[in-house]
């Protein structure tokens, strides 16, 4: 009795086992929005990718064919990585909650911003300032973010890195009541964004908001424990702009309109933490007079040193930009260049209508071969930051002559 039993015992595990084993995971349907090139690498990885409505966009001459689309979530880890790996985009794509918001992503929006004053006359506050600002304190920050073992959106890691540069940024704050730090969290996942506002004076009620992503991803194979230090990608756009924070902060400087700078959680998987905090300014009704982008500042795999990003950008902030570095930074080469659709933060700020510009560190085909990989490390951008220095100046002169009037 005793041997039967154990044999319909073991008859049933094995039954469950190869029943458990053979079951696949529930479906569950992502939205996202993506552009032409990226659909194709999504649906040769997850080939069951629909799109459900498509239009061109972006501005003359630099348009592409863009598709809301519905996929199995499960695949979408494995399809932003082949959109990361082939086309080299650090986003590439936007995550939505719903069919609704996806259709959404597709129209127009219309521009809700101040009219900006583009002049260059705050020589005697910019120039002392950008002479503060050193590259070791730029390095100093890329090293302590990119010590952390990776800063993936789900993971603890992710979590301590946030709260470590809240930390850092309050201690910029110390002993000014018009500066205030805190974490915006999100729905569906742990990692906070973290915001420093400076506070205008009579322009309070307008906004410059400039912002750099906070989280690092591999393009294959991300867990909890994988190894992805993000060194360039992007701890040196968020060191960048501690940087610039540090010396405006330290040189007294306060702003007629109010500054929000912005370190966002979950770039890597849909632009997820800027677009939540675009759509809330949008629906608040804040009026922003321009939004700066840092995503990459460290190595310089070009001939020139800055490229402003000209796709889903404003061109006359992208003038005004170029008309800064030759003005406080006239050393510098500047070029232009695209990324395509989503390619990072600004898309979510360019959705919403705010202008906005990205300067990069290379041509797009010719950037860091190291991002979403674990030789993303500050020895493998030469192991200093005088690239990034460049970037933080342009920054803090961009903070100061479009805050001031």
């Amino acid at each position: 009795m005793r041997s039967a039993a154990l044999k319909v015992c073991l008859c049933s595990a094995l039954c469950l086992s190869l029943a458990v084993a053979d079951a696949s995971p529930l479906k569950r349907r992502a939205w996202i929005t993506v552009g032409e090139a990226a659909f194709q690498q999504m649906q040769s990885v997850a080939p069951d990718t629909v799109s459900i409505a498509s239009r061109e966009m972006g501005k003359a001459g630099m348009s592409e064919k863009v598709h809301a689309v519905v996929m199995d979530e499960n695949r979408l880890a494995a399809a932003a990585g082949a959109i990361h790996e082939k086309l080299g985009r650090c986003g590439g794509f936007m995550y939505h909650g719903s069919e609704a918001q996806a259709r959404a992503a597709l129209t127009l929006r219309r521009v809700v911003s101040v009219a900006p004053a583009y002049a260059i006359d705050q020589h005697q506050v910019v120039e002392p300032m950008l002479a503060s600002m050193q590259e070791q304190r730029i390095a100093s920050t890329i090293t302590a973010l990119s010590a952390f073992t990776n800063r993936y959106y789900t993971s603890q890691t992710g979590v301590d890195a946030s709260n470590w540069l809240l930390s850092a940024w309050r201690e910029l704050a110390t002993r000014r009541d018009d500066i205030s730090v805190t974490q915006l969290t999100h729905k569906g996942y742990p990692q906070a964004s973290v915001m420093l506002t400076i506070a205008g004076s009579d322009l309070a009620d307008e906004s410059i908001v400039i912002g750099a992503h906070l989280d690092s991803i591999l393009s294959f194979r991300m867990g909890e424990t994988a190894r992805a230090p993000g060194a360039d990608d992007d701890a040196s756009g968020v060191a960048s702009m501690t940087e610039a924070l540090r010396a405006l902060i330290a040189s007294g400087y306060r702003p007629r309109r109010t500054i929000h700078a912005i370190a966002y959680a979950a770039e890597e998987v849909g632009l997820r933490g800027s677009q939540e905090i675009a759509r809330q300014f949008k629906e608040a009704g804040k009026e922003v007079a321009g939004v700066l982008q840092l995503d990459m500042t460290n190595y310089q795999g070009a001939a020139n040193d800055i490229y402003l990003i000209s796709d889903y950008t404003n061109s006359q902030q992208n003038a005004f930009l170029a008309e800064l570095a030759g003005a406080y930074l006239p050393g510098l080469k500047v070029a232009y260049d695209k990324c395509g659709y989503a390619c990072s933060d600004h898309a979510s700020w360019d959705a919403q209508g705010y202008p906005v510009s990205m300067p990069f560190e290379s041509s797009m085909a010719r950037d860091n071969p190291h991002t979403h990989t674990a030789k993303d490390t500050l020895a493998n951008s030469g192991g200093q930051a005088v690239h990034a220095l460049k970037f933080a100046r342009l920054a803090a002169a961009y903070l100061v002559e479009l805050s001031s009037k």
